[in-house]
């Protein structure tokens, strides 16, 4: 308004008789017009709002089978059977032949033991034996004309007996002083050493039976360990064998965990191949079935403000408006972090293009695969 009487002003004018100053006459419907128009730029009026923003996203949707996932869990090789091969009685080393690492075959002489003990023990049974025996016989006579009593005749019976088992006794200590190969394989462990005196069921030797051929032992935790199941496939990866992973398959899950460390030891059968040796270190590949716990599967990229244990994720809805969800990380791996809560079957959720989306935020979805 003031600028329309700064123009009233500068546009000229005439004084009357009674010395009064006037404009022109077409000035006043000038002013009376830029005074309404004035009048209606001031009024309560509101703008146009301007278009509202469409972000572009890419989502995915949430499924259960997502939960299928891969483990891999290091191991080594190792002889399906490894037996401990020890002497039945105490006794003196007399000879070992081989060493650790060394090849043996089925039936050869592993390591025996000074005889003289066993040979003096059996002579003494075999003495024994007779001179029980002899009194057996003895007594039966004088029972049967009555001159002893039906107990003597009975204790000189067991006697006898007796004396009959420790002679089976010695010579089966004799038999067993000598530790032969029950089958081809390798020595694992040597434990003695000739001249060194050894217990009775003490551990001579430790032999790999390579006729059993080997297995991959690979240390798993509970939670995984209760996902697997004897004849479930697997994928070996050797390095010192090379070229393709081996196919293997569980042979056996073993029923208690490590006491020190919590994880479960999970044997695979591992086909045989003249490169595999024990002791090789490999990798095992295992497809993990979906765990039917409420844990869902998601794209690492689908989080955001991720703090210790939790995050949270951009959910659209049906009308293509955003909102934020809180959720509980489980689990992360290489490809995909495990979630509780806050999520279900179905939920659409944004993968990509949530840099700037707030809460509300409408968008273009695109769904892409995983």
């Amino acid at each position: 308004m003031q600028s329309v009487v700064f123009l009233a002003a500068r546009l000229p004018y005439h004084r009357t008789k009674r010395g009064e100053l006037y404009l022109l006459k077409w000035v006043g419907p000038l002013i009376l017009a830029t005074a309404m128009l004035s009048a209606c730029g001031s009024g309560d009026g509101k703008k146009a709002a301007p278009p509202e923003d469409v972000f572009p996203v890419q989502t995915v949707t949430v499924q259960p089978g997502n939960l299928v996932r891969t483990l891999s869990a290091v191991g080594t090789v190792r002889y399906r059977r490894e037996t401990p091969l020890g002497f039945t009685t105490n006794g003196k080393v007399a000879q070992v032949r081989f060493n650790e690492g060394d090849v043996v075959k089925r039936g050869a002489l592993i390591a025996a033991l000074d005889t003289t003990i066993v040979g003096a023990d059996q002579n003494v049974a075999d003495a024994e034996r007779a001179r029980a025996q002899a009194e057996f016989e003895r007594i039966a006579e004088l029972y049967g004309e009555g001159w002893v009593t039906k107990a003597r005749y009975e204790a000189a019976e067991a006697a006898a007996k007796a004396a009959a088992a420790r002679v089976s006794q010695a010579r089966f200590a004799s038999g067993t002083a000598q530790l032969y190969a029950p089958s081809s394989g390798v020595i694992l462990s040597r434990n003695v050493e000739p001249g060194q005196v050894i217990s009775a069921g003490t551990p001579a030797v430790i032999l790999g039976q390579a006729d059993q051929g080997f297995i991959f032992r690979v240390p798993v935790i509970d939670r995984d360990a209760a996902l697997l199941r004897v004849g479930m496939a697997a994928e070996i990866s050797l390095d010192a064998v090379g070229g393709a992973p081996l196919t293997a398959t569980i042979s056996e899950i073993e029923g208690q965990a490590n006491a020190v460390t919590g994880a479960f030891t999970v044997l695979f059968a591992l086909p045989s191949q003249a490169k595999i040796r024990a002791g090789q270190i490999g990798t095992a590949s295992i497809k993990l079935p979906a765990a039917n716990d409420g844990a869902l599967q998601i794209p690492a990229s689908a989080l955001f403000n991720v703090r210790t244990g939790e995050g949270i994720v951009y959910i659209v809805d049906g009308q293509n408006r955003v909102e934020a969800r809180n959720v509980v990380i489980e689990r992360v791996t290489d490809d995909f972090v495990i979630v509780r809560g806050g999520l279900q079957q179905g939920d659409r959720i944004v993968v990509s293009g949530g840099e700037k989306l707030r809460v509300g935020a409408r968008v273009r979805p695109t769904a892409v695969n995983r």
